[in-house]
């Protein structure tokens, strides 16, 4: 694949995860838990990561992080989007060079992590270890949303034309 073409689907996955992003911020909560949501950006990103490699996963993620953030966030909003989808991003790049897992495992791994990132800079902001305690109810938020994104992912993988082989 041309370089050029590298590049519109590096556009493509940023633009479909900023719009993920953006759909997710419009959907009331679901449940009356703080800071449960689904993770739909996280379809891009497991995309992302299979189909353009460790370094676009992390860059397109990054990109829309913060991206998101000047657009519709804040300061506080992009700490604890870094802390998240940076950590998340990290252990499902090294869960998927272990080959033991499918997508949706590393979709789930993805979850729990963006959960632990995000509690870990709530500790750090808050300068409480209390709020470690509500990790478990994120956590079970976290394996359900990311087995279904995984599912989603992992359809979306199949379906792109492009293998990784082509870059």
């Amino acid at each position: 694949m041309r370089k050029t073409s590298k590049l519109a689907l590096y556009g493509v996955m940023t633009a479909l995860a900023m719009i993920l992003s953006f759909v997710e911020s419009q959907i009331p909560a679901f449940v009356a838990v703080p800071g449960v949501k689904i993770g739909l950006t996280n379809i891009a990103v497991l995309a992302a990561l299979y189909i353009l490699g460790d370094k676009g996963a992390l860059a397109i993620n990054f990109v829309r992080i913060v991206a998101v953030a000047l657009l519709f966030g804040n300061a506080m909003s992009l700490s604890f989007s870094l802390a998240g989808g940076m950590l998340a991003t990290i252990v499902m790049i090294l869960l998927k060079k272990l080959g033991r897992f499918s997508a949706t495992g590393v979709s789930i791994a993805g979850g729990l992590c963006h959960n632990l990132g995000q509690i870990i800079m709530a500790m750090i902001i808050l300068n409480t270890k209390a709020i470690f305690w509500y990790l478990p109810v994120l956590w079970l938020s976290g394996i359900l949303s990311g087995f279904v994104i995984g599912i989603i992912g992992a359809l979306v993988i199949r379906r792109i034309p492009v293998g990784k082989s082509d870059f």
